[in-house]
């Protein structure tokens, strides 16, 4: 329980706190302002939580007080009192109306010098808005505060994206608009921020943070994941995993995405890496892929099923089947040289349907033609299929083309 306040010791505190705001902005202390302007990721219940629980007239004293900053001050402080009572969806409210009032006054500022507590405006309104959702989703109500975060965050990508200093802070903003196109599930969204980064004049890639550089790569990695440009998101999602802190927990949420993209490319992860990162549910795929055997494969995949699924790469192992089809009819290719090199090169369909009825997989004839087809025309396998005979003729140099990346 807590203990009882004092209107003056509220007063107190209140006008304390409006001070350091004020000193903050007056002395050009970003890293001050930007501790101020969390709500959020501060502690609670804080000693301001408590004054302003104490005092209701916060609202007048932070206008009589310093009337200039009114619009800045004001829903600032009815921002924290809200969240305090966990009403979160006030709580956003008033603090959009902060975040633009302080935007305005960035905007007027010359130097970059409070780039810090943008960026944690951009970040508080993200959190609120997440939080405001969850509550107005429960008592019924249309949860559409982070679509509106996501206008915000817009404008203020817009106040970062011009020439001079200030650009630095945009790639920042970017990712927090990623985060929330991504939870809507609007990822389509991203495409306009991504052409503003990385075809205007204004930006060098190479003078962001190196932190916002891999939160960048990070997410166009996944986005080219979702396009099936693997090449692409390799190449993205691997500048992340090498640039970002190796004690980090980033490693594990990249590699999610990464092992994935590696499997489908033809890189297969070693085994202790799987196991360092606990990440033994790709194990399976390994080792299907080595084998050829498309029963692992399909039992993997309804093992984790949700997990893949909530992780957005249940499509990407999907089709790693047309990989597992290739290995099979690679061994098959093996073997068959072996016995009779002189007739290796052409494999019945029918010696395919053992193979697969061997993994407890039944399949007929029209279905196995299907899937061979399928690997010519995906250049999986070279060579065509003699549809009389049934017969799929490979071609005698390289009938195997390499993946992209390695052999499988």
């Amino acid at each position: 329980m807590a203990a009882y306040l004092s209107m003056g010791e509220a007063h107190r505190r209140i006008g304390d706190y409006l001070s350091r705001v004020v000193s903050a902005i007056s002395s050009s202390d970003g890293a001050a302002l930007a501790s101020l302007v969390a709500v959020s990721s501060a502690p609670g219940p804080t000693p301001l939580s408590d004054a302003l629980a104490a005092f209701p007239d916060f609202p007048r004293l932070a206008g009589d007080r310093y009337p200039h900053l009114a619009d800045l001050l004001v829903p600032l402080l009815r921002s924290i009192h809200s969240h305090s009572l966990h009403r979160f969806a006030d709580a956003y409210s008033s603090f959009e109306k902060a975040a633009s009032a302080f935007l305005q006054e960035f905007r007027n500022w010359e130097t970059p010098w409070a780039m810090e507590a943008m960026h944690t405006v951009a970040l508080e309104i993200r959190l609120l808005a997440e939080k405001a959702d969850r509550e107005l989703a429960t008592t019924g109500k249309n949860p559409d505060k982070l679509q509106a975060a996501g206008s915000f965050l817009m404008k203020v990508f817009g106040a970062l994206a011009v020439k001079g200093p200030k650009r630095i802070g945009a790639l920042y903003v970017t990712c927090q608009l990623f985060k929330i196109y991504f939870r809507l599930g609007t990822v389509n969204l991203c495409r306009s921020v991504i052409r503003s980064i990385e075809t205007a004049r204004n930006f060098d890639f190479e003078d962001f943070p190196v932190k916002d550089k891999v939160t960048y790569m990070y997410y166009t990695g996944r986005l080219e994941v979702f396009n099936e440009n693997f090449l692409v998101a390799d190449q993205k999602l691997t500048y992340a995993l090498m640039h970002c802190n190796p004690q980090s927990e980033s490693n594990l949420r990249i590699l999610k995405f990464l092992i994935p993209v590696k499997l489908s490319i033809g890189v297969l992860p070693k085994r202790t890496l799987l196991e360092r990162y606990n990440l033994l549910e790709y194990a399976d795929f390994v080792t299907s892929l080595k084998r050829g055997d498309l029963r692992l494969l399909r039992q993997a995949l309804d093992r984790h099923e949700d997990q893949f699924l909530k992780s957005g790469v249940y499509l990407v192992l999907e089709k790693l089947e047309l990989q597992v089809y290739q290995r099979l009819v690679k061994k098959i290719h093996i073997i068959q040289r072996q016995k009779e090199p002189a007739r290796a090169h052409q494999i019945k369909l029918d010696i395919v349907i053992k193979a697969l009825k061997w993994l407890e997989i039944d399949m007929d004839v029209d279905e196995v033609e299907c899937i061979m087809a399928c690997l010519i025309y995906k250049n999986l396998i070279k060579g065509y299929f003699a549809h009389k005979s049934k017969v799929l003729v490979l071609s005698k140099q390289d009938p195997f083309p390499k993946l992209n990346g390695k052999p499988v």
